[in-house]
């Protein structure tokens, strides 16, 4: 164990003398951009809502198909929960069942081929804040559910269908591979369902949103969602809709994120973006908690997009259980928590060549306006916090060349050699995924590091930074406190949007400072009390 380092986050040529940054372990005690944008329709016409209609709900028997990955253009959707569809019959792969009804009412499946999606050209974005769950109430996903959130423009459009990668991924035999997408209007900041010309047609509250001529596969123009409303994929799954929106800010502290897929060394092109940052606050069912994250994905963006999607989604589950969440509450302490949330997230994940890291800051509050803080990382995406002035790291760095990293390899009994810095062509030592090296080398590990908890008063000022490697590697821990100093100074009156144009200033000195590689941030400044709840839309 390690009380007060003097080391940045970054390689020697950062380390300075006057350096004065503890590493929060787990014997101290302390008191106290560039996101993917939405895609923009052309040619589409805007039409109203259809009213919401009585249905009745019907349990239908499951058809399970085999997962398969079209080669054809693909929207840019993150991973979210990986399901593996099965099949019993290998001749339907790629196939979408269309209900044919006769006379007897009763459907006869024929067979039709997918036609492949077409890109669109994007546009921003709004920070208008809205959540969107999704709940499949009927059919043979029954129970599955998915949630976005209007800021999170890395997450949207939110898709719908049976071959992954899909948001919504519904194991039923009449639902397309690519059935349905959600986008957030900007520019009427609503929610908006669209059928991506399916073989078997959508029904919003049981009237047809396709389009008219169904054998065109033409995709159909988008209808305004509102709360309560039931999507109908096919005729046998159902999607209920529920929609939050924030009256002002559902969080109770500033919140910025930023992130830039910055340029490659050699001719300036876009690296591929891999980096992943969100945040749920509060988590569903659980008012006093949110939750924080980046993930940087290596071999691919896989790895990071499901990791992004699960963990909000399992710690909010571990937490449903009233024993663990009153532990929580009564020790101050959520170790256990990080802890099985990134074993249940691991075990979740099926990517065998992409990895990811994975930095997560838990949040909770005591009904006192106060906070707590507690973060757990595998990789090398690092967070950071100041209390009363006081620097804290609360991560811990897992590149092969990191001291302890090393430590922990040679204990398991084959060792390092001198001078290696780098195990099968990979600098860290602990990650998600990448489930073949870790079968090849036992060296690997997905066992996280994990903070001590900050305990932050509502006197306190204090702050919070994740950063993906591509900040650290221009910045070093120290810079970026003084340069988040500054901007606090700076922007001391605008206390509604400081916190995103703190991220932005970061996101930005990086830029200009030449990082190589992805960059993404999450600021969270708690001196910034927002004291607004969340509301169901009329």
């Amino acid at each position: 164990m390690r009380g007060e380092l003097e080391k940045p986050l970054v390689g020697d040529h950062h380390l300075h003398e006057d350096d004065d940054v503890i590493e929060l372990n787990r014997d101290y005690d302390l008191e106290g951009a560039c996101y993917p944008n939405e895609p923009h329709f052309h040619g589409l016409v805007h039409k109203q809502r259809i009213p919401p209609l009585s249905i009745h709900l019907n349990h239908f028997p499951q058809q399970q198909q085999q997962q398969q990955q079209q080669q054809q253009p693909q929207l840019a959707v993150p991973d979210t929960i990986v399901l593996d569809v099965l099949s019993q019959h290998d001749d339907l792969l790629g196939h979408t069942l269309k209900a044919l009804h006769h006379g007897d009412g009763q459907p006869t499946p024929t067979f039709h081929n997918h036609t492949p999606l077409h890109h669109f050209p994007q546009t921003e974005t709004s920070h208008q804040r809205s959540c969107l769950t999704l709940e499949v109430i009927s059919g043979p996903s029954c129970g599955l559910h998915c949630s976005v959130q209007s800021t999170n423009p890395s997450r949207l459009p939110l898709t719908l269908g049976r071959i992954s990668p899909t948001d919504l991924l519904i194991k039923d035999s009449e639902v397309s591979g690519k059935h349905a997408l959600i986008k957030w209007n900007l520019d009427k900041m609503k929610w908006e369902l669209v059928d991506m010309g399916s073989l078997n047609g959508t029904l919003l509250n049981s009237q047809p949103i396709n389009h008219p001529d169904t054998g065109s596969r033409n995709w159909g123009d988008p209808i305004i969602l509102a709360n309560g409303d039931v999507i109908t994929l096919g005729t046998t799954s159902k999607v209920m809709v529920h929609i939050t929106s924030e009256n002002h800010h559902c969080i109770p502290f500033g919140v910025g994120m930023a992130s830039d897929p910055m340029a490659m060394r050699r001719g300036g092109k876009k690296l591929p973006m891999e980096d992943v940052c969100y945040y749920q606050w509060p988590l569903p069912g659980l008012d006093q908690f949110g939750i924080f994250g980046i993930c940087d994905g290596h071999g691919g963006d896989g790895a990071a997009k499901s990791a992004s999607k699960l963990f909000p989604e399992i710690v909010a589950s571990i937490l449903s259980d009233p024993l663990k969440r009153e532990r929580v509450l009564s020790l101050c302490d959520a170790s256990d928590i990080l802890q099985d949330a990134f074993s249940q997230t691991e075990a979740c994940m099926n990517h065998y060549y992409e990895g990811c890291t994975a930095t997560v800051l838990l949040v909770w509050a005591d009904g006192h306006q106060n906070f707590f803080a507690q973060c757990a990382n595998v990789g090398d995406s690092a967070c950071i916090m100041s209390v009363n002035g006081k620097q804290i790291k609360l991560t811990e760095d897992h590149k092969i060349t990191d001291y302890s990293e090393r430590v922990r390899i040679e204990e398991r009994g084959d060792p390092l050699k001198e001078g290696e810095t780098r195990l099968y062509g990979i600098n860290l030592g602990r990650m998600l995924g990448d489930k073949f090296l870790k079968q090849q080398d036992s060296r690997f590990s997905s066992e996280p590091y994990i903070s001590q908890v900050l305990h932050i008063h509502q006197a306190n000022r204090a702050f919070a930074l994740l950063a993906s490697d591509g900040l650290w590697d221009v910045i070093s821990i120290k810079k970026a406190f003084q340069l988040v100093l500054q901007m606090r100074e700076r922007y001391c009156t605008e206390r509604e949007d400081s916190a995103e144009k703190i991220a932005s200033f970061l996101l930005s000195e990086a830029k200009t400072l030449r990082t190589k590689d992805n960059t993404s941030v999450i600021f969270l400044d708690f001196d910034t009390l927002n004291r607004f709840s969340c509301k169901v839309e009329p």
